[in-house]
């Protein structure tokens, strides 16, 4: 994989656009250096991705037992946050296990501390905000209220267009393999269910509600990240289990040189036999453009006139 290049935000952030949380979680956690999406269609993927993501880190179960509750769902975003915070070193150290066949973790330095870097900054963030809403719930001053109370109406935007896109890129993942955030999504949905299935906590819903709404959004992210994958591998070549280093170019992309990819034997149509001047025993060495035509090496010599003139010739006697 190609090393990443250029600014985190790669200049989109300018004085004006820091009123707009949208904007800044978007050049915040979207930066530059994350490779565009290959495909519109597995783009769309992604986003339906995104959707049962959230269904499953938010917990929808929750509105529907007691109302919307903001307190628990920041305890639950937190809690999901404090579970990707392990569960993506060690997913992607196991691929990095399956990989080192085929390719050394050398090779994917760079991707891999941003997408780290990437990570922990979402969580600083989120817990930041659990913080300042805690903060400001607990206070009796009126300024402390009013501006803490707009500061966490911009951090909370923020943090919620943020997560939507480090779903969709899950935290830089694809700058390392194009599969990754689908396999980290799929993992982390069911982490986030089991444990409920294990202890049996439906959280006051019905039995039958309670299946649904637990193993609907990992088994839904699951089915679509399989399809995601089948899409990669089918149209590109990409597989899961092979080293980014291995894996074909995509079309449309440039590899780490910059420059379009050509055959490594030079132009498909080139003569077979080197030009004018490289030193090819047959070739005519380098000549000036406006030089008199040359004799050919072999031909034979100027006709030379006979010393007693033409013998056909009528004129004097010959001696």
């Amino acid at each position: 994989m190609a090393r990443t290049h250029g600014t985190w935000t790669g200049g989109r952030l300018t004085a004006r656009s820091l009123i707009n949380p949208k904007q800044v979680a978007t050049a915040v956690f979207h930066p530059a250096w994350i490779p565009p999406s290959v495909d519109p269609s597995i783009e769309q993927l992604k986003r339906f991705r995104v959707i049962a993501g959230a269904v499953a880190s938010l917990g929808v179960y929750t509105i529907l037992e007691g109302g919307f509750d903001a307190t628990e769902l920041l305890e639950n975003a937190l809690t999901a946050s404090v579970v990707l915070l392990f569960i993506t070193p060690l997913a992607v150290g196991a691929m990095l296990f399956v990989w080192r066949r085929t390719g050394t973790v050398g090779q994917l330095r760079g991707p891999l501390f941003n997408a780290l870097k990437l990570l922990l900054l979402f969580v600083g963030c989120v817990a930041a905000l659990v913080v300042l809403v805690t903060t400001v719930n607990a206070s009796a001053n009126p300024a402390v209220i009013m501006v803490g109370g707009l500061t966490m109406l911009w951090m909370l935007g923020f943090v919620v267009w943020g997560a939507v896109r480090v779903s969709g890129n899950f935290f830089g993942t694809a700058a390392v393999h194009r599969c990754l955030p689908a396999l980290l999504a799929t993992v982390t949905s069911w982490l986030m269910a089991i444990p409920d299935l294990v202890t049996g906590d439906l959280h006051g819903l019905s039995l039958t509600l309670g299946i649904v709404f637990i193993l609907g959004a990992p088994v839904t992210v699951t089915a679509i990240a399989l399809l995601e994958m089948g899409r990669l591998k089918r149209r590109y070549g990409i597989r899961l289990n092979a080293h980014p280093a291995t894996l074909p170019p995509l079309p449309g992309h440039l590899p780490p040189t910059g420059l379009p990819h050509v055959p490594p034997q030079g132009h498909p149509y080139a003569p077979p036999y080197p030009p004018a001047g490289t030193g090819h025993p047959y070739a005519p060495g380098p000549q000036h453009p406006y030089a008199p035509p040359q004799q050919p090496p072999y031909a034979p010599p100027p006709y030379a006139p006979h010393p007693y003139g033409n013998p056909y010739s009528p004129g004097p006697n010959r001696p």
